[in-house]
């Protein structure tokens, strides 16, 4: 029974610590705020590699690597068919009759 009051204390106080304000609206923001804190930790990520001094060619290899890892994928543009194919055959497939 002390087991279910500790976590539930725990579980209040953390709830009270980690919520949003009253009367926030979260759900704009924080995709925002994500793409800018994605952008900010890349654009670091990537003058850390940059700063390294290479002398062979594994080390410049790694660091194409990297720094290609990290460039922005490109958002998906239209699809190349419009629409799928409309299949002769219905799926899924009807069950034989000596299937029961």
């Amino acid at each position: 029974m002390m087991f279910l009051l500790r976590s539930a204390f725990w579980l209040t106080l953390a709830f009270l610590v980690i919520r949003p304000g009253m009367g926030e609206d979260v759900s704009n923001g924080a995709g925002q705020l994500s793409r800018d804190a994605m952008a900010r930790g890349s654009q670091f990520v990537a003058e850390q590699i940059e700063a390294i001094e290479c002398s062979d060619i594994q080390c410049f290899g790694g660091k194409a690597l990297a720094t290609a890892a990290l460039q922005a994928t490109p958002l998906a543009g239209a699809p190349m068919h419009g629409s799928p194919a409309n299949l002769p055959v219905p799926l899924p497939r009807p069950r034989p009759d000596r299937a029961g």
